[in-house]
């Protein structure tokens, strides 16, 4: 679906008259025709499913000008004079939509800093920016999709990877100036290959300790997980005496045991009235140990978050209901 886009400047009819040509290249599938009159008028046919168009009349002042959710903005390259645009003030064919894309505070450019989040470890995926459209745009795809400033166009995280990052939810910051998209990536994120972009610890580094791909930004839980799988994979080749870890993992009797006695000592402090803290640590025990035994069996934490996820908006009653019916029969 084709939109016109139609901006003038009642103050400067030439304000357009250098560049043109570079602003058809920024925009590389849009038809641009300028027309000389009392007012210059840009005209831009830009392809885009579903969308509408407001007309604006744009203030210039001596660094570009900005009015709205549209930018234009003066830059140099190789010494000459260029001018760069960012459109951010599409509107979609849903108000509420267009509300909530009004309420953002977008910069001078017409951005915003937008984070991509798990939302089953938490951990922060990237950082990008995205402008109106890339917000409307992941709104209706489900897919992370950002501005990139240094191409002038939108992109879809996963577009040439197919490490998708499939969003669940969209938040605003307080101030509105900034966006998390939550979502599950398909894949790593990082293009080194990493499952984030976040591996590099600053303490590290003013140790002049070198950088580790694989130390990823963990919470407390993820730590414990990635400490365990680390102790499984030193099991072969030990001769000396090993940790509790290790031992747990060479005897399932052992594990399975623990994780009996740990969660009977959990229900405990219950049943006795205990304080709050020695439940806490008794539930640290059972999570541990019952971690240990995922490790084992190759289960990540994060795929046990991700079945609870998808229980939330089932109730608990129909959800056992439909493990039974999914148990295998004996005939």
């Amino acid at each position: 679906m084709w939109f016109l886009w139609s901006f003038s400047d009642p103050r400067n009819p030439s304000i357009f008259r250098r560049s043109p040509f570079k602003c058809r290249r920024r925009f590389r599938s849009a038809t641009l025709s300028i027309h000389r009159s009392i007012v210059a008028k840009v005209q831009v046919q830009v392809p885009l499913e579903s969308m509408a168009v407001s007309y604006f009349h744009i203030v210039q002042s001596g660094r570009g000008f900005h009015k709205g959710n549209l930018s234009y903005a003066n830059c140099s390259s190789k010494g000459r004079r260029t001018h760069r645009l960012v459109f951010a003030s599409i509107h979609t064919s849903d108000p509420k939509v267009d509300s909530l894309l009004d309420s953002v505070k977008w910069d001078n450019k017409g951005l915003a800093v937008a984070i991509a989040q798990n939302v089953d470890t938490g951990a922060i995926l990237m950082q990008g920016f995205a402008n109106r459209e890339a917000v409307a745009t992941t709104l209706s795809s489900r897919k992370a999709t950002f501005y990139s400033r240094s191409r002038s166009t939108l992109w879809t995280k996963g577009e040439t990877s197919n490490n998708f990052i499939n969003v669940h939810d969209v938040f605003l910051d307080c101030d509105r100036d900034s966006i998390i998209y939550l979502g599950k990536p398909d894949g790593p994120t990082c293009h080194t290959g990493a499952e984030t972009c976040y591996y590099t610890s600053v303490f590290d580094l003013l140790k002049q300790k070198e950088d580790e791909g694989n130390k990823l930004a963990l919470t407390s839980l993820y730590a414990l997980e990635s400490t365990i799988s680390q102790r499984k994979t030193e099991l072969t080749g030990e001769n000396e005496k090993p940790s509790w870890t290790k031992r747990l993992l060479l005897n399932d009797q052992l594990l399975c045991s623990k994780i009996r006695e740990e969660a009977n000592e959990l229900c405990q402090t219950l049943e006795n009235n205990e304080d709050k803290s020695r439940t806490a640590s008794e539930m640290a025990d059972v999570l541990y140990h019952a971690m240990v035994l995922l490790a084992q069996k190759d289960v990540k934490i994060e795929d046990v978050l991700q079945v609870l996820r998808l229980r939330f908006s089932q109730s608990g009653i129909e959800e056992k209901r439909s493990r039974v019916s999914q148990k295998p029969s004996d005939h």
